[in-house]
């Protein structure tokens, strides 16, 4: 696709029908790759969406965002003295570009270069004690010390102590919500401190209210961002656990600190370990897992730049998008494992599944797989 290169800007023509593709419905980071992998350009991207999602199946003509929804959009970063960084430009974060998934376009607040460093993440209860708040202090001034950034969630607990610890060194902070909408109203005065010696980031619209079903997004640009996600202290049933997870479906090293099994909030850092977390009881111990990835990335997936070709098969027929849609249910199954089962070009499995995304039809799941959404009736 006509995605830049690395170190490449995009022009502000490209930057606006990005943020206008982005912006439309049924468009997430998924489906954008492939719009623009398709026809070359977000531009000629928005003249198809509403023909594809017809073809999809769509009840009723999808909303595309104005070119005026994006100039808006635009001049709301530009007064709060933020702006959109595309995927493969200099300051957009380089692990998150290895993302399953990048998102296309970051609103990125601060001093950018900290989002360029090498980078750990560190996450934990909301209602940490204040050991636990006393460990990701000293863990988060350690790393940063050592020429880490730390990211975090800027949540109450552990995510607010492992920003307070890095900030005389780089931190980071990714918003559930828009730039303009930081949550927990408590941490906005970190977020100030943050935003003069760190970065924000956030894949969300200005003006967007975080809301529950946001803050998993959230923790995958914190999982997304770093070469090892730390876990200090956490409920068996909790968001940081979500982090966790993320990172190691990302292929990113899992730490976690070890607790007392009759304090709740080391439920899961306890259950992550016994699940093969590497312990953590000092930052040594995750420096010296990090410090051999840094002349050796973490391995790349395939990359913007390095997309599925859609000009070598014929498009596909009605018969082929009912054998695709017969493939499919409710649990999700690897695109691979479709193109096997139907024969069919992969171009064309990508195709409908495109035209099934943006008529709402489709649930894009980790790890390349894909689900169909029950129909409304």
């Amino acid at each position: 696709m006509n995605a830049p290169g690395a170190g490449v800007e995009l022009s502000d023509r490209q930057r606006l029908a990005w943020l206008q593709l982005l912006r439309s419905e049924n468009v997430g980071p998924a489906t954008f790759r492939h719009l623009v992998n398709h026809y070359g350009s977000a531009e000629a991207a928005l003249q198809m969406v509403p023909e594809l999602a017809e073809r999809g199946g769509a009840r009723r003509r999808i909303v595309i965002a104005s070119p005026l929804d994006a100039e808006r959009e635009m001049e709301t970063a530009r007064r709060l003295g933020a702006r959109f960084v595309a995927v493969g430009e200099p300051d957009y974060p380089p692990l998150m570009r290895r993302m399953d998934q990048p998102p296309p376009l970051l609103a990125m607040k601060g001093d950018l270069s900290v989002a360029r460093k090498p980078t750990i993440a560190l996450v934990g209860a909301r209602n940490a004690s204040l050991t636990g708040m006393k460990m990701g202090r000293q863990l988060a001034a350690a790393l940063g010390n050592a020429g880490f950034s730390v990211a975090s969630g800027l949540a109450r607990g552990i995510d607010a102590a492992a920003h307070q610890g890095s900030l005389d060194t780089g931190t980071i902070a990714a918003l559930a919500g828009g730039l303009d909408k930081p949550y927990p109203p408590e941490n906005i005065a970190l977020l100030e401190q943050i935003v003069e010696r760190g970065a924000v980031i956030s894949e969300m619209p200005f003006g967007w209210t975080p809301r529950a079903r946001d803050f998993p997004r959230r923790n995958r640009l914190v999982a997304g961002i770093a070469f090892g996600l730390v876990v200090v202290e956490a409920a068996k049933r909790s968001g940081s656990l979500i982090s966790a997870r993320l990172a190691g479906e990302m292929g990113r090293l899992v730490f976690a600190v070890p607790g007392s099994p009759y304090d709740p909030r080391a439920g899961g850092t306890n259950a992550l370990l016994k699940d093969g977390a590497i312990l953590v009881t000092e930052a040594d111990d995750i420096i010296s897992q990090i410090a051999p990835l840094l002349d050796n990335p973490l391995q790349k997936p395939e990359s913007f730049e390095e997309p599925p070709s859609f000009s070598d098969a014929q498009p596909p027929s009605d018969s082929d998008r009912d054998r695709i849609v017969q493939a499919l249910g409710p649990s999700p199954v690897l695109i691979d494992d479709i193109i096997r089962h139907t024969g069919l070009h992969p171009s064309q499995v990508l195709t409908v599944l495109l035209e099934l995304d943006l008529a709402g039809r489709l649930e894009r799941h980790s790890g390349s797989a894909v689900s169909l959404l029950p129909v409304d009736l």
